[in-house]
């Protein structure tokens, strides 16, 4: 199986089908970041009735030529009045309270003056002021939000006004994370030998799971054994719905990922992408489960994360993908170097409303230079048709922060 072109392998991920999603009723306050299952459509209006959106005194708005109004009662936000407006009087209303029966348009307290039992008018309003009409949030039958939302706090607010305890989501996938090499040492583990360092891919990948709606199984780190390699492997795929691995999948003699994948019966979706960085990528899949292979190089393994992973995580929601791509002007010159679809850290601001980006202080060299990425960092995309750019060429980014 040859190297795919990077689009080829967009498409696959584009073209998968998750069978048997899994929904389930989570506690309102527990949904936030979940993809909504459910249509959310009003079952009354709101307000039900007319309201009062400032505190004041409701009036009949004829009446404001007379200048002067008996109050005849007080209407607090919660009571339900009985009393009426009649002509040449108010009733005293607060913010949220239910406008009284005869009155069309409220007066705020800073227009009046009161006197004793009356207030006086120092200065007009229009009719209807300050009341708030049936429906003017939403009326019955509104479809108000819409399946397959990522709920955020107003979702939330919304449907707390519907009175919807438990809105139906569509379930986070479970994605296990395995590192393989044997140089690899966990958090705290004491370094014995100068060939070994320290792992970040598998915590790395445990914040993108996070930040993009997964739910993530930490596995740790494993030596290049086949034997391990396969043992973890079949026990990390009972509880979850997706694996990502990073190391084990290019040529060498101790990169066995790529052979226990198959010996597992998974169907190879492709196998290798002309993609920089990375190129030794790897999915597979089994029923409604997936194995994502990716290079061990820390940057390489992060963006190729970004690229496969999240939409691949998104399928599982029927969610979008979650990284923004925008048009940014090149502040200095970019040297295409490779035929293939080059994914290159820059870093990115915004002037005038409009994006910009520069390489300053972004090292050259391997794909192993994690910390290309710190600071306020875009991946600059060209295809591998592009050509080198110069200075004020528009240009394609990946906004994943």
């Amino acid at each position: 199986m040859g190297f795919l072109h990077f689009d080829d392998s967009m498409d696959i991920i584009n073209n998968i089908k998750i069978k048997n999603y899994t929904k389930s009723k989570r506690y309102l306050t527990e949904t936030m970041g979940y993809i909504l299952a459910q249509d959310i459509i009003a079952d009354h209006n709101s307000p039900e009735y007319s309201t009062s959106a400032m505190d004041g005194y409701a009036i009949k708005h004829k009446d404001l030529k007379l200048g002067r109004l008996k109050i005849s009662s007080i209407n607090p936000a919660g009571s339900e009045l009985k009393d009426e407006v009649v002509d040449g009087y108010c009733i005293k209303t607060f913010t949220g309270s239910l406008m009284p029966k005869g009155a069309d348009t409220l007066i705020p307290i800073e227009n009046v003056t009161v006197d004793g039992d009356e207030i006086i008018i120092n200065k007009d309003v229009s009719y209807g002021f300050s009341v708030r009409e049936i429906g003017e949030n939403y009326a019955k039958g509104d479809k108000l939000i819409r399946e397959g939302t990522e709920i955020n706090f107003t979702d939330i607010g919304v449907m707390a006004s519907l009175n919807i305890i438990s809105p139906l989501v569509y379930e986070k996938p479970r994605v296990a994370i395995l590192s393989t090499g044997s140089e690899l040492l966990e958090l705290g583990e004491i370094q014995t030998n100068s060939s070994q360092i320290r792992s970040s891919n598998n915590y790395t990948l445990e914040a993108i799971v996070k930040k993009y709606g997964g739910n993530p199984i930490q596995l740790g780190c494993i030596g290049d054994n086949k034997q391990t390699i396969l043992e973890n492997i079949k026990e990390a795929l009972v509880g979850s719905d997706i694996l990502v691995t990073t190391g084990g999948v290019s040529v060498g003699d101790f990169d066995f990922v790529k052979d226990v994948i198959v010996e597992l019966g998974y169907e190879v979706l492709f196998k290798g992408v002309r993609v920089k960085p990375g190129q030794h990528i790897m999915l597979a899949k089994k029923g409604n489960k997936f194995i994502l292979g990716l290079p061990g190089f820390a940057y390489s393994s992060t963006v190729t994360a970004l690229l496969y992973l999240v939409p691949l995580m998104s399928k599982f929601q029927k969610a979008n993908f979650k990284i923004k791509k925008v048009k940014a002007t090149l502040k200095e010159p970019f040297v295409k170097r490779h035929k293939k679809a080059e994914f290159t850290a820059c870093n990115f601001f915004i002037k005038d409303g409009e994006y910009f980006i520069d390489f300053d202080g972004k090292k050259s060299g391997t794909s192993a230079i994690l910390t290309n990425v710190l600071g306020s960092t875009a991946l600059l995309v060209t295809s591998e048709d592009d050509s080198s750019k110069n200075v004020g060429d528009k240009v394609n980014i990946l906004l994943f922060d």
